[in-house]
């Protein structure tokens, strides 16, 4: 069995029958993640001389893209789970802690997440009021965090912080914040329209640790090479994951109607055949960004994350337009599948795929980015 055909077993036995459960009760996708950890695909971003599966940025994207033709909140979780993995991958790998660390999640398939919003400063992930204070070889750490998915869920959790109390609000630093060392006290709840499985509710946290659990590059570093393009990969992967779930329901409605009317072709046909160019065009712009992203971790290209704007952008575009055709296709298919797609008891239903669909341009929103875009447009340089 290849992996992917495993993960779609997983999707068949032990996320899409809780698929619906979840998202009504929005609690956390319990089934999905034990089958995941079974699975060990927790850490299989991790490399294979610790003791992971050693996938690609191109592998994972189809691991997360099969993940959301069943439930898009797990989709969801795993493919932020696997951004702080990423993180410490791509940036911490050289400090003895965090090969350690790298081994403990692999054995133990600890379930990451991450805090880098703070009230005060909106969704600007580069800037931080609160501040990591270090003595003693010991950390202390607190954040008033509006939003921390799955948060109660994890393991760990990354958090974003100012370097040092006299730091500047953009000089920020990484810490890996342990479950045992945290306390989370309730800001908000999380009550919303989709991806509701995600848990993302408010918290202060106050963590405390060895000083060593502070990723060992400044947070610039890792926002630029990862957190900023693995991010939008993986989330546009998964929307990718959404549309083509929405589009097969749809086909297999226009299949069903095919067969009451032997001979004549449904009316909703050509739609279907229109969605489907969509969602090639999606499809497209989610692989060509991906690749591009692989071929420059694999060459080493650090100047097309520090000097260039030009994979920036491409990057921005990729979450801007694949977070509105997310929306266009299924409310498309919804339209092909009719009255079937917009009840909830139909096997055609698409109603937890639209309401998921009008988070993704919400994610770090569209014209937060358009607006660092038309920056960067500027500034940037031929490449």
């Amino acid at each position: 069995m290849t992996l992917l055909e495993q993960v779609h077993a997983i999707g068949r036995d032990a996320i899409a029958p809780h698929a619906h459960a979840v998202d009504r009760d929005a609690r956390f996708p319990v089934e999905a993640f034990t089958a995941l950890r079974e699975a060990k695909l927790l850490s299989c971003y991790v490399p294979v001389e610790h003791g992971g599966m050693g996938l690609s940025i191109v592998d994972l994207s189809r691991v997360c893209e099969a993940l959301a033709t069943y439930c898009g909140s797990t989709a969801m979780i795993f493919a932020m789970h696997q951004i702080q993995v990423a993180c410490i991958v791509h940036h911490a790998l050289s400090a003895d802690y965090f090969r350690r660390y790298a081994v403990e999640l692999v054995e133990r398939q600890h379930l990451l997440a991450s805090a880098t919003t703070e009230l005060g400063i909106g969704g600007d992930v580069r800037t931080s009021r609160c501040a990591v204070i270090v003595q003693d070889g010991r950390f202390t750490l607190e954040k008033q965090a509006p939003v921390i998915s799955y948060g109660e869920a994890a393991d760990a959790i990354l958090v974003t912080c100012r370097r040092a109390p006299d730091a500047a609000p953009g000089d920020q630093a990484h810490v890996l914040v342990k479950k045992e060392d945290c306390t989370l006290t309730p800001l908000s709840g999380w009550d919303t329209l989709g991806f509701r499985g995600t848990c993302s509710s408010g918290f202060a946290l106050a963590a405390t640790g060895a000083a060593e659990q502070i990723l060992p590059v400044p947070y610039a570093d890792i926002h630029g090479k990862t957190m900023h393009p693995f991010s939008h990969g993986v989330w546009a992967s998964l929307w990718l994951g959404i549309a083509t779930d929405a589009v097969t329901r749809a086909r297999g409605f226009v299949r069903a109607e095919a067969r009451k009317t032997p001979g004549t072709l449904p009316p909703s046909a050509l739609r279907l055949a229109e969605v489907d160019t969509i969602l090639f065009s999606m499809r497209a712009g989610v692989q060509q960004t991906i690749a591009e992203y692989h071929t420059l971790l694999t060459d080493n290209e650090e100047g097309a994350f520090t000097s260039n704007y030009g994979f920036a952008l491409r990057v921005n575009n990729l979450k801007v337009t694949s977070s509105q055709l997310l929306v266009d296709v299924v409310s498309r298919a919804m339209l092909i599948c009719g009255i079937s797609g917009y009840r909830n008891d139909s096997k055609h239903s698409l109603g937890r795929q639209l309401r998921d669909a009008y988070g993704a341009a919400l994610m770090v929103n569209n014209d937060r980015i358009l607006g660092q875009s038309s920056v960067m447009q500027i500034v940037r340089r031929e490449g």
